[in-house]
């Protein structure tokens, strides 16, 4: 099972203010044991909404609307993801309770969501064939 720890943005995160040296060894500590566990998928942070871009579909079968950030209501946008893969959900929170508070101050926040794994979505052979041969790709080339 896969699950993705959202670090949801701050007004500081917006705002562009970098981790301090204790938030940034803590946090590389976690992903060093995620890593030792052999759960971590990816990790990384995004830089702040202002560098977004967003697309939007307003109409069904119309045109793709684009437009640039910086977007309102820090608290709906993502500062950054850790991507695991776990034998249980049980085991996600574990993680997901593990994790230093991001932003420090006590105004960090976690979502925490479960990833689909094609077979969920779909019972058609040829489509499963396919994103499983699509995957083998994509990691043939991150490994060549």
């Amino acid at each position: 099972m896969r699950f993705m720890m959202i670090v949801k943005a701050t007004s500081d995160s917006e705002a562009g203010v970098l981790p301090s040296q204790e938030q940034f060894d803590a946090m590389q500590k976690y992903n060093e044991e995620l890593v030792r566990a052999g759960v971590l998928l990816a990790a990384d942070g995004l830089m702040s909404s202002s560098n977004g871009i967003r697309i939007s579909y307003p109409e069904p079968g119309g045109k793709p609307k684009i437009m640039d950030g910086p977007f309102t209501e820090a608290k709906e946008l993502i500062a950054g993801y850790t991507l695991i893969e776990v034998k249980s959900r049980e085991e996600a929170i574990e993680w997901a309770l593990r994790m230093p508070d991001p932003h420090g101050f006590g105004q960090g926040e976690i979502e925490l969501r479960q990833v689909f794994e094609i077979e969920e979505l779909t019972n058609n052979d040829d489509l499963l064939a396919k994103e499983t041969a699509l995957r083998k790709q994509v990691k043939e080339q991150r490994q060549a």
